[in-house]
């Protein structure tokens, strides 16, 4: 018999994560008068743990789909997604770009060498590119005083059939604090200033779509498309907003069992380097998961889990395979009652991912290969 912990994946959530986006947008949209900006789900990592093909079946209403591994692209093709497709660190070495032109993906562009690796391709149709403008993030993009330049050379490549459409995108660093967009949205209006407008544009990660969706909205062409991640699989960009206070739902639920109970006298400790002692004669719960199945070893003492339907905590620290939990607030649990790690019936991810001092991404990114996965409608 197998260890009885398992993840589900829910693709009626994902689709309904995507559904309260675009109606966030759309509201937006008929706020300013303008046009709900298109959508590119983003799918990178796994879909966030979450599988790509649930990805592609969840997000089968998205405009787009946009992930960083060409591995992961050819899933989606495979899967039978026909839209768009976005590499959002584009390609890496010519030999990239013949599974580009054949699986027919736009990449995204931030160095002058995919320029150069674009001007010596023999492909078989034009690669229509999202140039990338670093506007503060400082990790990818041209700088703005080399956009303009950039820009032209993309121009000329499409002049010569190696091009297609010529995107301009972002990426905003603090969208998810008090720093906001407006600075970085405007190094990118003052670079794109006075350059053809005939290619999509895109600015908004999840926090920015959520917090910001007007600067998404499309007054004019051309058409703006957001890049939402994060809240996608029903977590939050941020610190001060719940998931659900967006009417989000989570698409993963780690759940496991109890499969050891200890009682213990006052003053006895639990878990290795004793880093918690019972103040009072108690229940301990042995739950079957651990780090190695990705629940993070820093989530200490107060952790919020779920168990038998009741919320308690997590004591002691965790182990590679199990972790402690207290049963006196539920005096009927034994060995064989459920517990929600987080997720749908549990604690939110990010509940768990603040009390181990990291963000949800992280928790969601590294479930283990080891768990088995369900996929649920």
């Amino acid at each position: 018999m197998p260890r009885p912990i398992q993840a589900s994946i829910s693709t009626s959530a994902l689709s309904h994560n995507l559904d309260a986006v675009r109606r966030h947008l759309a509201q937006a949209a008929q706020a300013g008068a303008g046009v709900a900006p298109n959508v590119w789900a983003v799918i990178k990592a796994n879909a966030y743990g979450h599988g790509i093909e649930a990805a592609v079946a969840g997000f089968s209403a998205a405009q787009g789909l946009a992930m960083l591994d060409l591995a992961e692209a050819v899933r989606c093709r495979e899967a039978g997604w026909g839209g768009p497709v976005l590499l959002l660190e584009g390609f890496f070495q010519p030999a990239d770009l013949e599974l580009v032109d054949r699986y027919h993906l736009t990449a995204s562009v931030h160095t002058r060498e995919q320029l150069d690796m674009l001007a010596h391709s023999r492909l078989s149709r034009r690669v229509d590119i999202m140039l990338k403008l670093n506007t503060g993030m400082n990790r990818l993009g041209f700088a703005p005083e080399a956009y303009e330049g950039a820009y032209a050379r993309a121009r000329q490549l499409r002049e010569q059939g190696q091009v297609g459409t010529i995107g301009k995108m972002t990426h905003f660093a603090c969208a998810d604090g008090s720093q906001g967009v407006a600075g970085q949205m405007q190094v990118f209006r003052d670079a794109i200033r006075g350059l053809n407008s005939d290619g999509p544009i895109s600015v908004c990660n999840s926090a920015a779509t959520l917090r910001y969706p007007d600067i998404a909205v499309a007054n004019a062409s051309p058409a703006h498309w957001v890049r939402p991640g994060i809240c996608l699989y029903g977590a939050s960009p941020f610190d001060d907003a719940s998931a659900t206070a967006y009417g989000l739902r989570p698409a993963m639920s780690l759940r496991s069992q109890i499969i050891g109970v200890q009682n213990i006298p006052a003053g006895a400790d639990v878990g290795y380097g004793a880093t918690f002692r019972a103040e009072r004669a108690m229940r301990i719960g042995v739950v079957a998961c651990g780090y190695a199945d990705g629940y993070p070893r820093h989530a200490g003492t107060g952790t919020p889990i779920v168990v038998g339907g009741v919320r308690t905590r997590l004591v002691g620290r965790v182990s590679m395979d199990m972790l402690m939990v207290d049963l006196d607030p539920v005096p009927a649990a034994g060995i064989g009652t459920p517990v929600s790690l987080w997720g749908q019936d549990g604690p939110s991810v990010d509940e768990v991912a603040s009390a181990a001092g990291t963000i949800g991404y992280e928790l969601l990114c590294a479930l283990a290969p080891r768990v088995p996965v369900k996929r649920e409608p």
